[in-house]
């Protein structure tokens, strides 16, 4: 599908929300539904180990959220190499079943075994994503912005690449901006920006740049508001979108005057 497009294809699924969102960190169940309506999303990424285990936060989380209106995308959050991601993702699975989404193969692929910095492992992604396209999934998995191993789960048949604008909850933004901006012009798949991202105007500079979407989840879970902030990633996001597909005045060494010079009246 073309980079113009207005649909973002995922898989065999279209959609029309550039934002994804989380489940994560919301103070309560109440206004995650209400941050989730806020930002008028179209795709929820829950994580399926949370949910197994019944971690604080998560309970009657399935039940909370109307999987007629989003699409589920399980993630293998807190899976530290690749046989347990693919599990995981067998799991998630099912869970999208028990939700009513029958036809539902998507995941979220996580493979994560650094518990400082949170950094993806780029072998057992790769590992984990052979084996999980080998079954059918449709996997976005979540990378380091690195271009070469991206454009190489694009040639085994992921769906998408969702390279880091910095690590995950750091609200640093798009740190790796430069080499972002290499996966998105090497790609023949959508780009989905996730982790790092703050505030909106972040969010809007990733679209701006080509991103097809951002996943963001700290930044609207944590606010002071997240309903509000909800609806600003929204705005923000469909501003991003516009701005990419009018085209950006080109930067420039100079200045350059906006106003004509012909016609100015000279002393003689």
């Amino acid at each position: 599908m073309p980079k113009t497009s207005p649909i973002l294809k995922i898989g065999n699924k279209e959609f029309s929300s550039r934002l994804l969102t989380g489940t994560g960190k919301y103070r309560s169940i109440q206004l995650m539904q209400k941050s989730i309506k806020s930002a008028k999303c179209e795709i929820v990424t829950v994580a399926v180990r949370r949910i197994q285990t019944n971690e604080s936060g998560h309970q009657g989380l399935i039940e909370a959220i109307n999987w007629k209106e989003v699409w589920m995308l399980p993630n293998t959050a807190g899976c530290s190499n690749a046989e347990e991601a693919v599990r995981v993702a067998r799991l998630g699975r099912e869970l999208a079943k028990i939700a009513g989404q029958e036809d539902n193969n998507f995941v979220k692929l996580e493979v994560i075994p650094d518990k400082k910095y949170l950094l993806p492992d780029p072998f057992g992604t790769l590992e984990a994503a052979e084996q999980l396209i080998k079954e059918g999934f449709i996997v976005l998995p979540y990378i380091n912005s690195d271009p070469i191993i991206a454009k190489k789960l694009e040639e085994i048949g992921c769906a998408t690449v969702m390279p880091l604008g910095s690590p995950i909850g750091s609200a640093q933004g798009l740190k790796n901006a430069a080499n972002i901006a290499m996966i998105i012009e090497n790609a023949n798949i959508p780009i989905i920006v996730d982790a790092g991202i703050g505030v909106p105007s972040e969010a809007s500079q990733a679209l701006e740049m080509g991103a097809d979407a951002v996943l963001v989840n700290s930044a609207i879970a944590l606010a002071q508001n997240p309903v509000l902030m909800a609806e600003a990633f929204a705005d923000a996001t469909a501003a991003g979108r516009k701005a990419f597909l009018s085209g950006r005045l080109n930067q420039r060494t100079y200045a350059m005057p906006s106003s004509p010079i012909n016609g100015i009246i000279s002393k003689k």
